[in-house]
């Protein structure tokens, strides 16, 4: 799989990486035995990139990660956590001590010294012009606990502040064919600043797996039934805050402009990666299936400019006056 250098890490990850939110919670119940399977096909299928944080299932993906990592000890594959959901989203809480303690805590979990990347996991906005947060920040990459640093965001603007930090390394942001605020000026921006950006939701909450209808019904612990209008967290975390149907009838037409043989999701996160700026894509995975037709992505050849243009006609259609404004 295509290698891509990380923003300023130095180091390469694989355009195709894994979300492992799945893995952890709130996508219905995940097995060990499963979770390990996902993590080993991935890898074998040339992924380099796992994407958790400390509190999905409260460190259960992290551990995943740190088992994954014993049984495996010959894969240099690169870990991204994210912190700061711990406590309550006040931006007091992103203190120099809560992070010590976090960090130390994902330390274990992951069983490391250094943590490859550590990110802010979607903090308030005061937080990304906060001079003591990314202080603690360049403390912590000094003492080697953390390589490297970056932010996880709900809002472009949160993004394009971060962004301005000489020390970020990348900026981790919802970015999908429904969701395309992103590609205005936060892609150009982290181009111009030797960012690295790791599209997350690529796949709209599953809303481009082409598998969901108006009947479908998901578990009572899964966000997209306790979250859909926003009730646990940001609403733009679910269904990329599109409204269900409109969803639906999207992914419809997304289809219909595909080649034969070609598969919805496939098709978004080829789309996804061929956006300039666009380091790597992180869908997840709650089965080895699902695993290795998102890694088979980027097998596909480069999305053509007719569907390019699909993609934006589309948005622009459905999305553009509900979710530009927001997020």
């Amino acid at each position: 799989m295509e290698q891509r250098s990380l923003g300023k890490t130095g180091r390469s990850v694989s355009a195709i990486g894994l979300g492992t939110w799945q893995l952890g919670a709130d996508w219905g119940e995940v097995s060990e035995a499963d979770a390990l399977a996902v993590l080993e096909e991935s890898v074998a299928a040339g992924v380099t990139f796992f994407d958790t944080a400390d509190v999905y299932g409260d460190g259960r993906s992290e551990r995943f990660i740190r088992a994954f990592r014993e049984r495996n000890p010959e894969q240099n594959v690169f870990v991204a956590t994210k912190i700061g959901r711990r406590l309550e989203q006040l931006p007091e809480n992103y203190s120099r001590e809560n992070f010590i303690a976090w960090v130390d805590r994902s330390r274990t979990n992951l069983g490391v010294d250094t943590l490859d990347l550590v990110q802010l996991h979607c903090p308030p906005s005061p937080v990304y012009t906060d001079q003591r947060v990314f202080d603690a920040l360049d403390e912590l990459v000094e003492k080697q606990a953390i390589a490297a640093y970056g932010v996880s965001v709900e809002e472009s603007a949160q993004a394009l502040t971060a962004i301005e930090r000489p020390g970020l390394s990348s900026v981790q942001i919802i970015l999908n064919p429904f969701r395309l605020k992103p590609l205005d000026e936060v892609l150009p921006a982290a181009i111009a600043h030797n960012v690295g950006i790791i599209a997350r939701v690529p796949l709209a909450s599953g809303l481009l797996s082409g598998k969901y209808t108006a009947d479908t019904v998901f578990p009572e612990n899964d966000h997209r039934t306790y979250n859909r209008n926003g009730e646990a967290f940001d609403r733009g975390e679910t269904f990329s805050g599109v409204d269900f149907a409109d969803g639906l009838a999207a992914a419809q037409e997304f289809a219909a402009a595909l080649p034969e043989g070609v598969s919805v999701p496939q098709a978004a996160l080829r789309w996804l990666i061929d956006q300039p700026g666009v380091t790597a894509a992180i869908p997840g995975a709650r089965n080895v299936r699902q695993a290795l037709a998102n890694a088979g992505a980027a097998d596909l050849p480069r999305t053509s400019p007719e569907l390019d243009a699909r993609v934006h006609e589309i948005y622009d259609r459905y999305f553009r006056a509900t979710v530009h404004p927001q997020w």
